[in-house]
């Protein structure tokens, strides 16, 4: 196989096509080492008397977790909704036969409103960013996976 004159370009605002063509290669070793993912797009959304999203959730499944990747409830906020918003995904997720629920929050939003939801800090970042922690966390949702801790 003759080499390839190989070279390196930082792509400012990348598109859909740049992603794509990165994670194929990608997708394919994760396949080939544990199998597909079945990944699948997810959301809840909030909604006002006209219908329109105000807030919700935004996420993705795959390796039987959910991922939530955004919570966010704007003039939603403060009337309970987050808490009803991810017992919704929790329940869906139960039904589902997932393992498990991951996400990731920062110091200055909301670490103390996963952990009343039952979620356990699995890592973390600190200083990011400065003066603040990027914390991640996990919900098992079957015993046979809490017991593995």
């Amino acid at each position: 196989m003759a080499d390839v004159d190989w070279t390196l370009h930082i792509e400012a605002e990348p598109n859909a096509e740049v992603l794509n063509r990165i994670l194929e290669p990608l997708s394919a070793y994760n396949k080939m080492s544990v199998g597909p993912g079945n990944w699948e797009k997810w959301a809840v959304t909030v909604r006002d008397r006209e219908n329109a999203i105000v807030g919700g959730s935004w996420g993705e499944i795959g390796y039987d977790f959910l991922k939530v990747e955004l919570l966010a409830l704007g003039r939603a906020r403060n009337r309970s909704l987050g808490r009803r918003l991810m017992t919704l995904a929790e329940e869906a997720a139960v039904e589902r036969g997932l393992r498990g629920i991951w996400l990731d929050t920062w110091t200055f939003q909301a670490p103390n409103f996963y952990r009343k939801l039952g979620f356990e800090e699995c890592g973390r970042i600190s200083d990011y960013p400065p003066g603040h922690d990027r914390i991640f966390f996990v919900k098992y949702l079957r015993a046979a996976d809490r017991d593995r801790e």
